[in-house]
């Protein structure tokens, strides 16, 4: 069934048709002239340029032709998504402000010259649900993915009595099918599994689909939306025995939804300010909602028009079965005028300090841990680059701990140092507690918070001692993009870092920072083993993968099953590592054209975020990531051993 949350407020195709010419199809003949002066007024016709190009080149080409430097989606990106997505951005979206300057006919132009009018084609659905007999979905199984780290405490591990894959199988995967989705260009999200059905949102899709993996993949049910979708999903039973799932959206809505027939049980809004966002999954605990909230004013800051800056992260606590909101935990206070800035304007602090990370709930001690970002003006607040713990019953900070101090950073502000809004004092690193915290034990016992920050650092802290230092371990200094981005996994004794590359080279000067994975024992924080990515520009992958030969990091979150650590990398290939011992067991290119079994034309790309579960046999993985000029994909798949050849049969 599709299941409709409610109508566009935009009437997109008013806007769309307010203005702009229909563009030309690329290799289309003229049009048939009477004579040889019709024939060339027709042939100009058709080398007119585009009137969206212009306003492209004059409002969008400075950010989106540098994507690595802006943090924008690239040009091709863009001509691969959907017109809603494009236009939801320029009107409610992070582009608003930007677009503020361009009228409707503007608008129309530029989204006609970026994707044209036509709507994207939703007939595969009809072809890919499940037949009446399979529709319903079955929930009375323990969840296996029940939230971005698998479980409360964030392991990010699976068992193989969870998942029906052995280590050993790892070396003996195959491609078992692949599913696209129209007009995706980032498959950010990752799926909540309970049993045989994987829950997941594609946020350029606007929707979340349930997809039985039990036989042959279908869809059980869609839940649709009119605003783009952004968060993983995570999954949890109500107070009242009803099973759901819950995720948020770019507009800082958080949905909940009947996990059995996708329909909406409430949604709520969590955002602080026009420029707040939900990154970090919700976790559901016992009767509540606990919902991260970060902020995008650092893309905008450095701007000299923009006043900066007063936007700030939060933890939101949402009544799970009205979600009414019942406690939110501000990282500083309230920004106020700090200084002139130099032009008459005031620079307003502090601000920043925004979660992107998703909660660890600590049922034992009664808190739960959430991890801060970089200050967006001076002065920086004690709580930006920190691991902060919460009450879970009224949500005051217990703790907190601060990795780096006086790391005040606005994007524009890499490219000139001499903004206005630029900070005259800072370290300059935007090195965020991207990765979301970890509950580990060590040998004798006792927990352990295991941190992984963009600075290139694991950290281990005592939850015993309001956060004391256990150990550190540094891979690099990081960088904006480098270092520890999306998340660690834990196996039981080891700890996964993946390391991204650093800006703009696949590694350091002096070699500190090498992109790949590294082993680091809980107890100790020594390095086990340690796999360092290489390039691969071989064949069409010089064509395909964008910066091949630098863009190799290991930005996504690793996922533990059984005693393997699989990992994806920005260059597409999927890895699968013996834990214990770094042996590759298994690698795969993902970044290729695939044949779906819905029908849908899918290729993958960088493997980024967090997309690799595991269940009912079969590894899954969303390829895919059309953003700091990475490689954009559409396509989730699914991988199973291969079957064993029968045994020969004897001669007589």
């Amino acid at each position: 069934m599709l299941v409709k949350a409610s109508t566009w407020t935009v009437l997109i195709g008013a806007l769309v048709l307010s203005g702009a010419p229909a563009r030309a199809q690329e290799g289309a003949k003229p049009p048939v002239a009477a004579d040889s002066a019709a024939l060339a007024k027709a042939q100009a016709a058709m080398e007119t340029p585009h009137p969206g190009k212009a306003v492209y080149q004059q409002s969008c080409a400075a950010c989106h032709d540098h994507p690595e430097a802006t943090r924008a989606p690239a040009l091709d990106t863009l001509k691969a998504m959907r017109y809603q997505t494009i236009l939801y951005a320029l009107n409610e979206g992070k582009m608003k402000v930007q677009a503020s300057a361009l009228n409707n006919t503007q608008k129309a132009a530029v989204i006609d010259y970026l994707v044209g009018r036509e709507a994207t084609s939703d007939e595969w659905l009809s072809t890919a649900m499940c037949a009446p007999e399979r529709r319903k979905v079955k929930l009375d199984a323990p969840a296996t993915v029940a939230g971005f780290g698998f479980d409360p405490k964030n392991h990010r591990h699976l068992t193989a009595a969870q998942t029906g894959l052995r280590t050993a199988d790892m070396r003996n995967l195959e491609l078992a099918w692949a599913m696209g989705f129209p007009k995706a260009t980032s498959m950010r999200a990752q799926p909540a599994v309970v049993g045989t059905t994987l829950f997941l949102p594609v946020a350029d899709a606007q929707r979340a689909f349930a997809i039985d993996i039990s036989g042959p993949p279908c869809v059980q049910w869609v839940y649709s939306h009119e605003t783009p979708l952004r968060t993983s999903a995570a999954f949890g039973q109500l107070p009242n025995g009803r099973k759901v799932i819950v995720f948020s959206d770019v507009a800082s809505k958080v949905h909940m939804l009947d996990a059995a027939t996708g329909q909406l049980v409430w949604i709520q809004s969590v955002g602080l300010y026009p420029l707040s966002l939900t990154t970090g999954t919700p976790a559901i605990h016992g009767d509540r909602v606990y919902v991260p909230i970060s902020q995008y004013e650092i893309s905008l800051g450095g701007n000299d028009d923009h006043e900066c800056c007063r936007t700030h992260g939060a933890v939101t606590a949402l009544d799970a079965m009205t979600g009414k909101k019942i406690w939110t935990t501000h990282t500083m206070e309230e920004a106020k005028p700090v200084r002139d800035r130099g032009d008459g304007k005031m620079i307003y602090g502090p601000s920043g300090a925004p979660i992107w990370t998703s909660p660890a709930i600590d049922a034992k001690r009664g808190v739960l841990y959430v991890g801060t970002g970089e200050a967006t003006s001076e002065p920086a607040a004690p709580t930006t680059d920190a691991i902060l713990a919460l009450d879970l019953k009224d949500g005051h900070i217990r703790w907190s701990f601060q990795a780096t101090e006086n790391d005040i950073f606005l994007t524009a502000c890499a490219r000139n140092r001499n903004g206005l809004n630029c900070p005259k004092s800072s370290v300059h690193r935007d090195v965020d507690f991207g990765a979301s915290v970890i509950i580990a034990q060590r040998a004798d016992g006792s927990d352990v918070l295991l941190a992984g920050q963009k600075a290139g650092t694991v950290w281990a802290l005592d939850p015993d001692r309001d956060g004391k230092l256990v150990w550190r371990q540094d891979f690099g200094e990081g960088s904006p993009l480098g270092g520890i981005h999306w998340g660690i996994a834990y196996d039981g004794t080891r700890v996964f870092a993946p390391i991204n590359r650093p800006y703009a080279s696949a590694a350091k000067a002096d070699g500190s920072q090498k992109p790949g994975l590294n082993a680091v024992r809980v107890d100790t924080g020594a390095v086990e083993w340690s796999y360092a990515a290489t390039p691969d520009c071989t064949g069409k992958r010089a064509e395909l993968v964008k910066a091949c030969a630098t863009n190799i990091g290991f930005s996504g979150a690793p996922t533990v099953i059984d005693g393997a650590v699989v990992s994806g990398s920005l260059d597409g290939f999927l890895h699968a590592f013996d834990a214990k011992t770094g042996e590759l067991l298994f690698k795969f290119d993902t970044a290729r054209s695939y044949d779906t079994f819905n029908g849908v034309t899918a290729s993958g790309g960088a493997i980024d975020n967090a997309t690799i579960v595991a269940a009912n046999g079969m590894l899954f993985v969303s390829s895919g990531y059309g953003m700091f000029g990475q490689m954009p994909g559409n396509v989730l798949l699914a991988f199973k051993p291969k079957a064993k050849p029968a045994s020969a049969t004897p001669s007589p």
